[in-house]
């Protein structure tokens, strides 16, 4: 009986399943490849991002919202966890994790806004300032976007109950990069 206090809960394992997703899409090698992400801690956490925005955004019901949330959270204690990995002292992973946090809600305002802006360059100019960190990269925000614009359509055509039990499917960065190319 006591055994059952321990045991993942089934939204647990569905919750750490569509973070598990959202890592492993962020971990693509295409993304560092073929769009040019910088291969970097920043780099990385950046893919993190924009990949946890895309569901979070998805999902935007209430009972969405609350897994949004939860999702959020798993990606905090999982920076946290990371920061003290790399040995960041306890009294400044507080600092850090701040950083973090504020550099979320930035990137979360800025594509939010460029998902529903009139002028689709929007999206390719917060990709630039954010990942590419307004360098010229070469068409590659360009690229990005478009592979973030399928990814939103893909995501869109996802079942509401599939994703809540953890099932959630992100296009191949690879297949958008090389259609891009052949367009």
């Amino acid at each position: 009986m006591i055994w059952r206090l321990f045991q993942p809960r089934p939204r647990d394992r569905s919750i750490g399943e569509l973070y598990g997703a959202i890592v492993a899409q962020a971990r693509s090698p295409s993304f560092y490849a073929s769009y040019g992400v910088p291969d970097t801690m920043e780099g990385r956490f950046d893919l993190i991002v924009l990949h946890l925005v895309l569901l979070i955004e998805r999902l935007g019901t209430a009972a969405g919202n609350r897994i949004g949330q939860e999702i959020f959270d798993v990606f905090c204690r999982d920076l946290d966890g990371n920061l003290r990995e790399m040995g960041v002292g306890d009294l400044a992973v507080p600092k850090r994790m701040r950083g973090f946090g504020e550099a979320f809600y930035g990137r979360q305002a800025a594509y939010l806004a460029a998902f529903t802006a009139a002028d689709r360059a929007e999206l390719e100019k917060a990709l630039q300032r954010n990942i590419f960190a307004g360098a010229d990269a070469g068409g590659n925000a360009e690229r990005l976007a478009g592979y973030v614009r399928a990814a939103r359509r893909q995501l869109e055509g996802q079942d509401d109950a599939a994703l809540r039990r953890g099932a959630v499917s992100f296009p191949q960065p690879d297949r958008i990069a090389e259609a891009m190319v052949h367009v």
